[in-house]
This record gives C-alpha cells, structure tokens and sequence, in this order.
C-alpha cells in the first residue's frame, strides 16, 4: 500500500493522484448495481468530479484539541470529501430521482472508506 504523509497531501494531485483514483473508482465499483445507474453516473461526472477529498487531521499537525472537542487521535486516519456547491442543481432531473440522496451519501462514505483503505488507516482492510 501507499505510505501516507500529511503534508504531502495538501498537494494530494502530484503525489497521490493514483491513489485518489483508486478510491473513486473503487466506490462506484462497490455501489454499481445496488442503485440507479442513471443516479450513480450522474453523481459521479457532474459532482464528485468537482468534489474535493481532505485528510481530517493528523497528531503532529494539531493541536491538543481541535474545535470540536477531539483530540488529534480521534481524526487520524480520517477523510472528508467535500462537495461542490449545489450538486442537486449539477445533475438535472436527476436531482428529483428518490436515489439521490441516499446515493450521493453512500458514494461520499465509500469514497472516504476507500482513501482510509488504500493508506492504511482501515484496520479491517
């Protein structure tokens, strides 16, 4: 597996570009034929194309205890992807699909399961 540096993934495109396409790829793979493909497709190019994926915090880059009440433990090994602004308006009639949401959920759990995976933060994997 790859090696994960945290400083190195503020520029998570030129060094962990394979890996981010490994996880994306990986979720649809995992949600292709539980859903609409229709839903699925349309969530995949129009948003989470544009959607950015953050590594949630790291001990030697926070501090004792982040704005949340945590300490730094609690969010390593974690992602976040965040979405663009107003992904129902980026997929058309799509967006009124009763899918869409539990879709767009799932496909956001997967793809940071999979970046948690593919660094070795997942236990289970």
């Amino acid at each position: 597996m790859t090696e994960f540096d945290p400083e190195k993934f503020e520029e998570k495109y030129v060094y962990y570009f394979e890996e981010l396409e490994e996880a994306y790829s990986a979720a649809y793979q995992q949600l292709h034929g539980q859903y609409d493909s229709a839903v699925l497709r349309a969530i995949d190019r129009q948003v989470l194309s544009e959607s950015e994926p953050f590594y949630e915090g790291s001990a030697e880059h926070r501090s004792a205890t982040d704005s949340s009440g945590h300490s730094p433990r609690e969010h390593d090994g974690e992602f976040r992807v965040e979405l663009p602004e107003n992904p129902r308006d980026r997929v058309g009639a799509v967006a009124d699909h009763e899918q869409f949401e539990p879709v767009l959920e799932a496909f956001v759990d997967r793809i940071e399961g999979e970046l948690r995976r593919i660094f070795e933060f997942d236990e289970t994997a």
